[in-house]
């Protein structure tokens, strides 16, 4: 099946490596059934998403002028993907690592079959490993990503990882930046999302040279109360954000049009 004509990307867009991509990126959790706010909602996101669903949004998103997508490095999303593309699909992809693998290097070698433009290091793992004192175990595993020849990112939801990463001067091509320290002690079950983090982070978005993919952008729904709420945790994140640095929103388009929506509302917050 040929796909449509893609839309000419957002009204800015950015360097990854030799390609181009849209300062909007499509996240993968919600395809995932990962919503960060409940068991229900992420039953209801699992039902949604079947494969006819996943690729209706991804060619959403492409005919908009989004043009890359990020999500799991897993047998699941490697399927989706590869439909997608047979299907005529474009998306460039930005890949986690899937840390329920047991054999990290046999994983790494799967997602870069299938050709992604950038592999990072999944930062629940990242900040596991920093929590343990274990970081030399970190640059290990970026290590092994870059053996892959794809770009190389390290992700986490604490901002000091950024600073212990930096002072060491290990190399890296990418940070994934969460907006909310999700790594904190549960309390009840509960993840931490404490606006005071998003601040914090977005300090080491500004310092860093380091390109910044920056997601938890809307606190997964907890910056959503209105349009303006989003209009506004969007305008911060690029406040904050170098010309290269992107954001990346998770969309769940059953019940609204998110992918026109936020379309719209990347381009007034990089205009303002």
């Amino acid at each position: 099946m040929a796909a449509a004509a893609a839309a000419p990307l957002l009204a800015s867009d950015a360097t990854f490596g030799p390609h181009r991509i849209s300062r909007l990126i499509v996240g993968g959790n919600p395809v995932s059934g990962n919503s960060h706010v409940s068991p229900a909602l992420d039953q209801e996101m699992s039902d949604y998403f079947s494969a006819a669903n996943v690729k209706k949004l991804l060619r959403e998103c492409e005919l908009a002028g989004v043009n890359t997508w990020q999500s799991r490095g897993d047998r699941h999303i490697l399927r989706l993907l590869r439909e997608f593309r047979n299907e005529g699909g474009r998306l460039h992809w930005i890949a986690q690592t899937a840390s329920e693998f047991a054999d990290f290097r046999a994983n790494v070698r799967n997602i870069a079959a299938g050709k992604p433009i950038g592999i990072y290091l999944h930062g629940s793992l990242t900040d596991r490993l920093y929590q343990a004192g274990q970081f030399d175990e970190v640059h290990e595993r970026i290590k092994w990503i870059r053996d892959s020849g794809v770009r190389t990112g390290l992700g986490t939801h604490i901002p000091e990882v950024i600073d212990e990463f930096e002072s060491r001067g290990w190399p890296v091509d990418f940070y994934m930046t969460s907006l909310y320290n999700l790594s904190r002690p549960r309390v009840a079950g509960k993840e931490h999302f404490l606006e005071e983090d998003r601040a914090r982070m977005l300090a080491r978005v500004r310092k860093t040279r380091r390109q910044c993919l920056i997601f938890k952008v809307y606190g997964a729904t907890r910056r959503c109360r209105s349009e303006q709420d989003m209009r506004d945790a969007l305008r911060e994140a690029f406040a904050a954000a170098k010309p290269e640095d992107c954001v990346i929103v998770g969309m769940f388009p059953k019940h609204s049009e998110q992918v026109a929506q936020n379309v719209r509302l990347v381009r007034e917050a990089i205009a303002t």
